[in-house]
């Protein structure tokens, strides 16, 4: 281990020579809690360099006690810099807790229009707990930050806002915006409701295979709004809703959809929905189902599709304990597992030489 302080290794982010950038890399990403912490402080009173890389380096590690501090850089002065901590926030959108959902929102009633404004509201769409701080605006006695969370709930269309827009029907500001929000939100409802309606009362097996694609083709469209809703369809009891609706999930690829498709990918007893569970992960790329894929490659069903999710995973890092059992899946009599155990330990190989040139380098210098 380097004898100096993890503030001094983080501090050496953007230094010169590469050999201490790639020790303090290193550090940063072994560190544990006081790296966490000590980049934290880079974000908010270090050199603008400085902060790019500390978010991106928080970005890496993903803990979420970093998106407070991150929502802060959406203020700074320089361009680079907003743009590193929105992008840190985008990466970590899965696991950014209620906090930092709230600091964002905070952002909207003082966030003029354009560039700023556009961004701003990406980040709040694509964070799933932004809605609980929004329906919390909807009460403020401004009226103007009322029709700010107001209309920022209308772009989302999320069924969870649909209680504090039914409260919203008694203030004047947003009485509009809410019935009109409210008969979307009924009609999404409505349309997803009706169609897995229909895919059920189908019967023959070839014929309701046909309906399910076509349920899925039907659906599509509606986006993320139905992400709520679809979830609630997973744990419907027919497996072919079930199939449907993990299916559209992996689609549409909302991080909202990560945890209720592992508990299908489970539970179900259903291998066809453990099937489609599987690969709507995939879609969505989260590392957190990564021990789930692992147990799933000796089920014969299951394989092909846990080693083309485990492919996907964004965050490769993860996969680095498990690098001897892809290499001896590279040799395996199924061709798209061995092309996806190569693709893996490829990645991977390139991860440990990389380490092996910065553990190299930092020999050198000590």
């Amino acid at each position: 281990m380097p004898k100096e302080s993890i503030e001094t290794l983080v501090s050496e982010l953007t230094h010169e020579e590469d050999w201490r950038r790639m020790r303090a890399t290193a550090a940063c990403v072994a560190g544990g809690p006081r790296a966490v912490q000590a980049l934290i402080e880079a974000v908010r009173s270090s050199t603008a360099d400085l902060k790019k890389e500390a978010a991106a380096m928080l970005a890496r590690i993903k803990d979420p006690q970093a998106g407070v501090a991150l929502v802060g850089l959406l203020e700074h002065e320089e361009e680079t810099v907003r743009k590193a901590g929105a992008t840190a926030l985008e990466q970590m959108a899965g696991v950014l807790d209620t906090d930092t959902a709230s600091a964002l929102v905070a952002l909207l009633p003082t966030t003029e229009g354009g560039e700023s404004k556009r961004l701003l509201t990406h980040l709040i769409g694509a964070i799933p707990t932004a809605v609980i701080p929004l329906c919390a605006m909807l009460k403020h006695p401004d009226p103007d930050r009322q029709i700010t969370a107001a209309t920022m709930l209308d772009q989302l269309l999320d069924p969870r806002s649909v209680d504090a827009f039914i409260d919203a029907m008694g203030q004047p500001a947003v009485r509009d915006i809410a019935v009109g929000t409210l008969k979307k939100l009924g009609a999404i409802r409505e349309r997803i409701d009706e169609t897995f309606d229909a895919l059920r009362a189908v019967e023959g097996a070839g014929e309701r295979e046909e309906a399910r694609m076509a349920t899925v083709i039907h659906l599509l469209g509606i986006g993320r709004p139905s992400v709520e809703i679809l979830i609630e369809y997973l744990e419907d009891d027919d497996w072919l809703v079930r199939e449907a609706a993990a299916d559209l999930l992996g689609k549409i690829a909302d991080v909202r959809a990560v945890e209720p498709l592992m508990k299908r990918l489970v539970h179900d007893k259903d291998t066809g929905v453990k099937e489609l569970a599987i690969k709507a992960l995939g879609l969505i790329g989260d590392a957190r189902p990564t021990q789930l894929y692992l147990e799933s490659i000796p089920i014969r069903p299951l394989r092909v599709y846990a080693m083309e999710a485990l492919a996907k995973i964004k965050d490769v890092e993860v996969l680095r304990p498990h690098k001897d059992l892809f290499d001896r899946l590279r040799g395996d009599r199924d061709g798209l597992v061995a092309y996806n155990a190569g693709l893996i330990a490829d990645k991977l190989g390139a991860l440990a030489n990389t380490a092996l040139q910065t553990q190299e380098g930092i020999d050198q210098h000590e």
